[in-house]
């Protein structure tokens, strides 16, 4: 059985999907397979898939769904799961040829079930540096380590073990909202685990003006209920400043007022400082409406 899974997402990225591909036909290690869950696509995801599998120069796994949004997409993926770790590669994305070896080297020499999986670093396309600059060169971390300890602003790489992401799955499901950040199983793992840092790059990203990266303000009006989920998990992490527990309150009343939950008080696991964050939640739900374009 292989050891790690690459698992890939994807909505109407056909024309994207083939540099994905190439990259995992080009692996210096073969111990992966490669699980391509299709949200509904209508651009011809299926047969360009259906040839990669005849072509059999990797192992891949293929599964169609209707479309729910990239966190029904990583629920399915999670289900599917049969391997000891696994990585998220989105459909815009692709791993440098040595990726899944080092990966698997590090995991080999380091990994133990005191640890969630490894956090590496994404790539810019045609940059040397990655994305939120280099972190200290410490063995592990946590997610919520990288901004409020390392001051690192800019998207990770984050493999997991699979056990645990099934112990946390499925992420709830919200009638019309499909702006659910996956982050949000992986911070219910990083309340208990650490990562491993590997600072290497794993990952070569490229935003596209569709992702979820995008148009921030209008996922925050589309799918308030999920960002409400999001900000209460936040609330909850053990080891996060009272600062950002208070930023984390600050969005959940507006997200409530967005999604007009008005027994936010209620329902929140912070209750005072939800309260006193009412003000400035007020204001953030304005700016939001101000800003965003539906």
């Amino acid at each position: 059985m292989k050891i790690l899974t690459v698992y890939t997402p994807t909505f109407n990225r056909a024309h994207l999907l083939k540099r994905a591909y190439d990259a995992l036909c080009r692996q210096t290690s073969t111990n992966f397979e490669w699980l391509i869950i299709d949200d509904g696509s209508t651009d011809g995801t299926d047969t360009l898939v259906e040839k990669w599998i005849n072509e059999e120069k990797i192992f891949i796994r293929y599964f169609y769904k209707e479309n729910g949004g990239l966190h029904t997409a990583y629920n399915k993926a999670i289900e599917y799961l049969n391997t000891e770790l696994a990585v998220c590669i989105d459909s815009d994305d692709f791993m440098p040829d040595n990726g899944v070896e080092v990966i698997i080297d590090h995991w080999k020499k380091f990994g133990s079930d005191e640890y969630a999986g490894i956090l590496g670093y994404d790539f810019p396309i045609g940059k040397d540096l990655p994305l939120g600059g280099e972190l200290p060169n410490v063995k592990e971390l946590r997610i919520v380590d990288l901004k409020n300890k390392y001051n690192h602003y800019g998207d990770v790489k984050m493999i997991h073990r699979t056990d645990l992401l099934k112990k946390v799955f499925p992420m709830p499901t919200f009638k019309g909202e499909k702006n659910f950040n996956p982050i949000y199983l992986f911070m219910k793992i990083d309340k208990n685990y650490p990562l491993l840092l590997l600072r290497e790059n794993l990952c070569f990203v490229e935003y596209q003006a569709d992702g979820m990266t995008a148009n921030i303000f209008n996922q925050y009006w589309n799918s308030p209920n999920s960002f409400a989920e999001l900000r209460r998990l936040f609330m909850t992490h053990p080891l996060v400043p009272m600062k950002y527990i208070f930023r984390q309150n600050i969005h959940y009343v507006a997200d409530s007022i967005i999604a007009k939950k008005w027994n936010f008080v209620a329902t929140s696991p912070r209750k005072v400082l939800t309260i006193l964050s009412i003000p400035l939640g007020i204001i953030l739900y304005f700016y939001i409406r101000k800003k965003k374009t539906i």
